[in-house]
């Protein structure tokens, strides 16, 4: 176990950092003064800072390759990059992410094979990679680490023979993606590509289950040496997900040894990397969501759950073949992409459901006569917004990545095989518990003035306490298994499907409606004040999927059943429910059999996607004041798990927000 070892300890303390250096070339401008094209730019600077890299062996480690380039040099000055930027739609940063790539066929043909269908750029790529890991190669035998030249002196040259040689291929290949600039990087179907090299190392003798596990280990450390360098929006949001388990293309299970050993590894190290997540179905036996809740109760944040019963055949419906449906897995958060082939932008944009509300709630309120031509004009007004976000998306373009293209089974620069477009779906739970209250209180019970219920909102409150109490805490809410606000949910989300419908998106593709947020449950919180459910001004809005932070609800199994009511199978760009347990849940076995009880209920109820948090209020209080204490508390953010205390404070307050339940 490398659980506290030397080598564990050296890359959670940070010590092997004492081995960076920043580069402070000026290459922006050399390459502007060249005239050298996008591609021509990345090739040389790819080149340039691997060719900065140093190599570096840690005691007892036996997967190699960590980053001592800590920083990429712009490659296009300020002014071409606005110029870039004026004639095109640029995705955040504009380098390709959340991609999927066929690491595994390289890894069963080498990186020589591959370089004779690759183009020149690829080649230059492969010839820099090969060119570092043979000085790794000169250091392994500098040091007399012979297990390591024998690695290095087949790999990535060449196939891999064994489960080491594969994890240490995986490793060089996952690097040099982050080391081009592409982010957001996933692992893949692991256990269904990398389980042929470790069964025949098993049946052969090579490894006992314990001594495989401690290889696996060394792996998983591997995913945490430079996640430091891969940031997202927050520390922590780097995509390195990792999908086990699921149906293969004949319809059987997967799941195998190395997934069993996978679930280990990341429960013995304890660490946010890899990000594990599960592919469940109706025929997942029990003991299953049991050995992953243990995961759950060490406070990591994942496995992360997704059904194939409702995945598959929802990505078949919006004309994904059937093999690559089945194929899915989860890009840097959980939204289902297609490895290989797929070039979806699976976050492009996000929708907010209470800003649709808000809107008609002001401009259409006072002359709506029924329920019915209320919720017409909010469903105008998402409509508006989806077709607002498609004319802004014209000319999608990204920085070439000759490596990733490398990697891909399509040409990369042209498209994929499917090239669709992702939108969120946020503030589900605060449109739908305010079109309750609207519908409950000015349509039936018409017991509050709509100018009066407009007014109020706009004062946020300040002078209507008991319409506050009345709305935030004895309102119909999502979360409490009531048709009457459920029914509402299911509607808006129809509504966002509907909006979409028979859009083509610039590059061919289609939009696909989601039930995700990401960090959106901030941001679009802050575009509008409060809202007609008694959320007040500058409150924000549930994570993903989720029921609002100030609802009375029953409990999780209600939760469950709320949120497991709408069809999935016209929203399917991915989402999940997200649940909070206390930490004290888990104090004893029975807990963790309960939770994952609960856990199958929600995949035999038809949920699509799920994520658990194990929280404890008094500790994150604690965390915030002595963050020195408490350097490895994890919590789960949107669709990725962090070390709380490198969180920003907005987002620490928000995961102490939120309910924690028991069962």
């Amino acid at each position: 176990m490398l659980y506290g070892s030397k080598l564990y300890n050296t890359i959670i303390n940070k010590e092997h950092h004492k081995f960076r250096k920043k580069v402070d070339f000026d290459l922006a401008g050399e390459y502007s003064k060249k005239g050298l094209s996008p591609i021509e730019r990345m090739a040389d600077r790819f080149e340039r800072v691997i060719n900065e890299e140093t190599p570096v062996i840690l005691p007892d480690e036996k997967i190699v390759f960590m980053r001592t380039v800590s920083n990429l040099p712009a490659i296009f000055t300020d002014s071409e990059w606005e110029d870039i930027k004026s004639r095109h739609y640029i995705h955040e940063l504009g380098f390709m992410s959340n991609l999927s790539p066929n690491y595994y066929d390289t890894i069963k043909t080498g990186l020589i094979e591959k370089r004779k269908s690759a183009d020149e750029y690829g080649k230059r790529a492969i010839d820099n990679i090969i060119a570092l890991s043979d000085r790794y190669l000169e250091e392994a035998r500098r040091q007399g680490r012979d297990d390591i030249v024998e690695v290095l002196t087949r790999v990535p040259r060449y196939s891999a023979r064994n489960f080491r040689e594969a994890l240490q291929f995986f490793r060089i290949l996952h690097y040099a993606l982050w080391l081009e600039g592409n982010y957001h990087n996933t692992v893949g179907r692991f256990d269904k590509y990398m389980y042929q090299y470790l069964k025949a190392d098993m049946d052969a003798g090579v490894y006992t289950e314990e001594t495989a596990l401690e290889l696996l280990e060394d792996f998983f450390l591997s995913f945490n040496k430079d996640s430091d360098i891969y940031v997202g929006v927050q520390q922590g949001d780097n995509g390195q997900s990792m999908m086990l388990g699921g149906m293969d293309e004949d319809g059987n299970e997967v799941f195998n040894l190395l997934s069993e050993l996978c679930l280990k590894a990341s429960h013995n190290n304890k660490l946010i990397d890899p990000k594990i997540n599960l592919r469940v179905c109706k025929n997942t036996p029990a003991e299953r969501y049991t050995e992953a809740t243990k995961l759950t109760k060490a406070g990591l944040g994942f496995p992360q759950y997704s059904n194939d019963d409702v995945v598959i055949p929802a990505l078949e419906a919006l004309g994904y073949e059937h093999n690559d449906a089945v194929n899915y897995t989860v890009a840097a958060c959980w939204e289902f992409i297609i490895p290989n082939v797929g070039a979806d932008v699976a976050n492009i944009a996000a929708l907010s459901y209470p800003k649709a509300v808000d809107t008609a709630f002001h401009n259409n309120l006072i002359g709506s006569e029924t329920y019915d031509e209320f919720f017409s004009a909010v469903k105008a007004q998402i409509a508006k917004e989806t077709e607002k976000i498609h004319e802004s998306i014209k000319d999608l373009w990204f920085i070439p990545s000759p490596f990733m293209n490398v990697l891909m089974d399509c040409d990369i620069y042209t498209g994929g095989k499917y090239n669709n477009f992702g939108i969120h779906g946020t503030g589900i739970a605060t449109a739908a518990d305010s079109l309750a209250a609207i519908k409950k209180y000015v349509y039936e019970e018409k017991s509050i003035d709509k100018a009066a219920y407009i007014k109020a909102v706009d004062e946020n409150f300040e002078n209507s306490p008991e319409l506050l109490h009345k709305l935030r805490y004895e309102s119909p809410k999502l979360g409490n298994n009531d048709d009457y606000v459920d029914g509402i949910a299911t509607a808006l989300l129809d509504a966002f499907a509907d909006s979409l419908e028979g859009k083509i998106n610039c590059r061919g593709g289609i939009y696909r409606a989601g039930t995700g947020s990401a960090m959106y449950y901030l941001w679009h919180a802050n575009e509008i004040g409060a809202s007609p459910d008694g959320r007040r001004d500058k409150e924000p809005f549930g994570t993903n999927f989720s029921v609002s932070l100030f609802a009375n609800v029953k409990g999780p199994v209600s939760v469950i059943a709320s949120m497991t009511k709408p069809h999935f199978s016209r929203a399917i760009n991915g989402g999940p429910l997200t649940l909070e347990f206390h930490q004290s849940l888990f104090s004893d076995d029975d807990g963790v059999v309960k939770v994952g009880a609960l856990v199958k209920n929600f995949i035999d109820r038809g949920g699509h996607q799920l994520q658990l948090n194990t929280v404890n209020l008094d500790v994150m209080k604690d965390a915030q004041i002595h963050p020195e204490n408490h350097r490895q508390l994890v919590v789960r953010i949107w669709g990725w798990s962090a070390y709380f205390v490198e969180l920003d404070k907005e987002y620490q307050d928000h995961v102490m927000a939120r309910q924690a339940y028991s069962v």
